[in-house]
């Protein structure tokens, strides 16, 4: 089975090289653009302060962070690593998410996750809907896809919504109509076919004699032609 990996991030700023860190990351696994219920998700100290901007966007604030594992840890940059595996990454304006992950992956001597690892639905998006509007909102407005749970920005919300969009982007609708199509083909095909067998026992009939014998007079005496009746046994 085709295995990927939806990704999302959140941070302090926009550039790792000015000292920005990661301080949330959640990661969904689809398999065959079916999504399967693992994930995986933890918030990171980021050894500084919070930028109010930053803060503002996500909602995460230096109290609320500090004292989380940092990123080096073993339960976050092995877990992280392990439940990424080999998969393809999916991530919106991936070039962003990659740039923070492979900056904190080099900070704690891991190998980085290479460019071509990397699914970008931003450029998806913009191939599908050039010269629109492709942001993540703008996306699951396009798709019908609710928003209801999201009040701020945050790495796990944001990647349950990227999953849908990149199944819409990949005819993810389309593909469950085909899917449901041809299982409704299938359940016509079982009913027309003669899968009871054979009734065992031929069942009685549901009228008395006199009903039977009441109706043969109808049919000789007001019908005139029993042929038919007789024929199938009426």
């Amino acid at each position: 089975m085709a295995r990927e990996i939806v990704l999302d991030t959140e941070t302090t700023g926009f550039e790792p090289s000015q000292g920005h860190r990661l301080v949330e990351i959640a990661c969904l696994e689809i398999e065959d653009f079916v999504p399967t219920g693992r994930s995986f998700h933890t918030y990171c100290d980021p050894c500084r302060d919070m930028p109010i901007e930053a803060e503002r966007v996500h909602g995460l604030s230096g109290a609320f962070l500090r004292g989380k594992p940092r990123f080096e840890d073993a339960v976050v940059a092995e877990a992280f690593l392990e439940f990424v595996g080999d998969a393809p990454i999916i991530a919106h304006n991936a070039g962003f998410d990659r740039a923070f992950v492979n900056f904190e992956l080099g900070l704690c001597s891991r190998g980085h996750l290479p460019e071509h690892r990397w699914i970008d639905t931003l450029a998806l998006a913009k191939q599908r809907f050039p010269g629109m509007h492709n942001s993540l909102d703008a996306l699951c407005k396009r798709f019908r896809i609710s928003l209801s749970e999201r009040e701020k920005h945050g790495a796990l919300i944001d990647a349950k919504l990227l999953a849908a969009v990149y199944l819409e982007l990949k005819g993810g609708r389309a593909r469950m109509l085909e899917l449901t199509s041809a299982a409704a083909v299938t359940a016509v095909h079982a009913a027309t076919r003669n899968v009871y067998g054979e009734r065992p026992r031929a069942l009685g009939p549901r009228s008395t004699d006199e009903e039977r014998a009441a109706h043969a007079t109808f049919v000789r005496e007001v019908v005139k032609d029993d042929t038919l009746w007789i024929k199938f046994g009426l």
